[in-house]
């Protein structure tokens, strides 16, 4: 961890190299009249709307739509299993990976049957986001969505097969997210804010009750994210099941990295927005995934009080979707993954928005937090869905 020490607050990164445009962003971070103590930069660290991707923003009387971002509650979901790895030949697979997809939707697609009402998270009054959106998030539930989303099938240091799902609120998070950002925006023009427009930092003061509605409507998809994975889970659950007879998975592990919840730190009761960061408080258990062809992670944080207990949510890009798109080599993004006897799905120039090439190195991203986390398991990709 190093300091910066330029803004009001200063700047703690575990980040070796920042680019510009979220530098940027971070400056500003330092600079918000409501931010406490410090900043938090994780060593994923990447430009995103506002607040960069790989931050942990403290405020004081203040919540920040921006700073939970607009797919809130997205997060991980892990299996271990007592399947041996020697025992899933590349057509097993395949075969597995063919049946998950037939199971589950990808991308913009939805279940053609909605989920029963009574199996969603259940609304609560003054929620008019989620309560517009509750028939379109039936059909959603227990969807992968598209981006940087995947399920994963992945070997440990043992030799044992695990399952890992990244993904979040779908549709429903980022309804939920543009609102209240906008509504952010209407109050701080309305009371003339200090915090430049162009930040794209609005706030809701906890004075105001759209605060309380957002924080509402935002804990309802955590929630729903939540679910959605656990949902996503049990249909991998059932294909491994009807595959190996003898199936015995370990209890699930799910961790969220979009999010914005009341935390004491430093002797303080502070709202901590979480975008693209993992809660990594003493012996808790985290999920840091690389990308596909690179290895994932299950750690045990160490409770870093200078982090707020914090620390990265995955490898973090390098580059974006467009520029990977137009500079990776598509040849070498496919060898890199056949070579390493990955079942994959990158077949054109329009894949490598996701390719391994578009990501920082996850060891070195490791490297970079030792004081942070433990690593407790260490998974190698052996065949990927991406959404």
């Amino acid at each position: 961890m190093h300091v910066n020490a330029e803004g009001r607050l200063p700047v703690k990164l575990w980040a070796d190299e920042v680019e510009d445009g979220a530098m940027a962003q971070i400056r500003n971070l330092a600079n918000l009249p409501f931010a406490f103590r410090h900043i938090a930069i994780m060593p994923d660290c990447h430009q995103g709307y506002g607040m960069p991707i790989g931050g942990v923003l403290a405020t004081e009387g203040v919540v920040v739509p921006n700073a939970v971002g607009v797919d809130i509650g997205c997060g991980m979901r892990a299996i271990q299993t007592n399947i041996p790895v020697s025992e899933v030949t590349t057509g097993t697979v395949k075969d597995l990976l063919g049946k998950i997809r037939e199971a589950i939707p990808v991308g913009f697609n939805h279940r053609a049957e909605p989920c029963p009402a009574i199996d969603m998270p259940m609304l609560r009054d003054d929620m008019p986001i989620c309560t517009r959106e509750f028939e379109s998030a039936r059909r959603q539930k227990g969807t992968l969505g598209g981006g940087n989303h995947f399920i994963e099938l992945q070997a440990d240091q043992d030799g044992m097969l695990w399952v890992m799902i990244h993904s979040g609120s779908r549709n429903l998070g980022k309804q939920v997210a543009d609102y209240y950002n906008k509504q952010a925006v209407a109050v701080n023009g309305a009371y003339h804010s200090s915090v430049p427009k162009a930040w794209e930092l609005a706030f809701l003061p906890f004075s105001d009750g759209e605060s309380d509605r957002y924080l509402r409507e935002m804990d309802y998809c955590v929630e729903f994210a939540l679910e959605n994975r656990a949902m996503m889970m049990a249909e991998v659950r059932r294909v491994l099941g009807e595959r190996f007879p003898g199936f015995l998975p370990e209890p699930d592990l799910d961790v969220a990295h979009n999010y914005a919840q009341m935390e004491n730190h430093f002797g303080k009761n502070v709202m901590v927005h979480r975008k693209g960061a993992t809660s990594a408080r003493l012996g808790e258990v985290g999920i840091i995934p690389g990308s596909q062809g690179t290895a994932s992670y299950i750690v045990r944080g160490l409770g870093n009080r200078e982090s707020f207990c914090s620390c990265s949510h995955g490898a973090g890009r390098r580059m974006g979707r467009k520029e990977a798109s137009r500079t990776l080599d598509l040849e070498a993004e496919i060898k890199r993954l056949d070579d390493q006897g990955i079942v994959h799905g990158i077949r054109t120039v329009a894949d490598l928005d996701e390719a391994a090439g578009a990501y920082k190195d996850i060891d070195e991203v490791m490297a970079q937090q030792t004081d942070l986390v433990e690593i407790v398991h260490k998974l190698v990709p052996i065949g990927v869905v991406k959404g």
